[in-house]
């Protein structure tokens, strides 16, 4: 027995690297970081982008009666700045602590909307989902996450925990087709969200070369998968969209200084042969 005991204690011990390893990002002092900044852009003309009917609870889904919905899937503001594109780097292995603003980890359904449209949540922290509509919702997530969340109730909250880095696909299974969100669930804090003028920062960067890469959601609609409304009990159907764009770059990161990454996205952008 006490020969057992000591092979589990050096087995654990062997494994101890392995498991450190795996986590795969190391907190340390960041005294003479840099910053990259910058922007992506929309190049050429800007293509043509579904929107789908609001037929279905248009009280609380309709409030303006605009009877159309946006699928925001590509958001591109008057000066061509690209909205809703995650910039991170991949790899980096050592440094600050995790601060991904807290805003990117709650999600509100509102007026049969998710709020915000892309969200940004740390491995192993904590999602919170809150309807603000006096409706049936469910929030289904598929990919890195499969959670599949019904709320019954306006002002109802849900909580999960992120396990495992990756892309979630957010949808909802209530028959409110156009609802869709992505959500990036991330190993370190050295990620982005662009803005509505398409500009990023990553602040506190240890000085070294890296790879910048910028991940966007398809906007396509490239077909429709059938769904079974689980409130009206008829079958109907959500658009599929196409794949994610991903592409990168080298960047240099000096001690205190600042330097300089912009993209171009369009519809003839190259996708580079790698996922989140």
């Amino acid at each position: 027995m006490k020969y057992l005991f000591w092979l589990l204690v050096v087995f654990a011990v062997g494994c101890a690297p392995e498991l450190t390893l795996a986590q795969g990002y190391q907190v340390i002092s960041v005294d003479d970081g840099g910053t990259i900044k910058g922007t992506v852009r929309w190049q050429g003309p800007l293509p043509h982008l579904t929107s789908l009917e609001i037929n279905k609870d248009t009280q609380v889904c309709d409030p303006l009666g605009q009877k159309h919905r946006d699928l925001e899937r590509l958001v591109v503001s008057p000066d061509g700045g690209v909205a809703n594109t995650v910039v991170y780097l991949s790899n980096i292995s050592r440094g600050k602590a995790m601060d991904l603003p807290p805003a990117r980890r709650f999600l509100n359904q509102k007026n049969c909307r998710y709020e915000p449209h892309i969200l940004l949540v740390p491995v192993q922290a904590t999602l919170t989902v809150k309807s603000s509509d006096p409706l049936l919702h469910t929030v289904h997530m598929s990919g890195s996450s499969d959670y599949n969340l019904p709320f019954t109730s306006e002002g109802q909250e849900i909580s999960r925990t992120m396990t495992r880095e990756g892309v979630v696909s957010l949808r909802c299974n209530a028959g409110h087709v156009w609802m869709n969100g992505e959500m990036i669930v991330a190993r370190h804090p050295y990620y982005a969200v662009t803005d509505q003028d398409g500009n990023f920062e990553l602040t506190e960067v240890p000085p070294g070369d890296y790879e910048i890469v910028a991940w966007h959601e398809g906007w396509r609609v490239v077909g429709e998968s059938p769904l079974y409304d689980i409130a009206t009990q008829l079958r109907v159907k959500r658009p599929v969209f196409s794949d994610p764009i991903v592409w990168s770059k080298p960047v240099a990161v000096l001690p205190h200084q600042s330097s300089e990454v912009n993209f171009t996205l369009g519809e003839r952008t190259p996708q580079v042969a790698q996922g989140h």
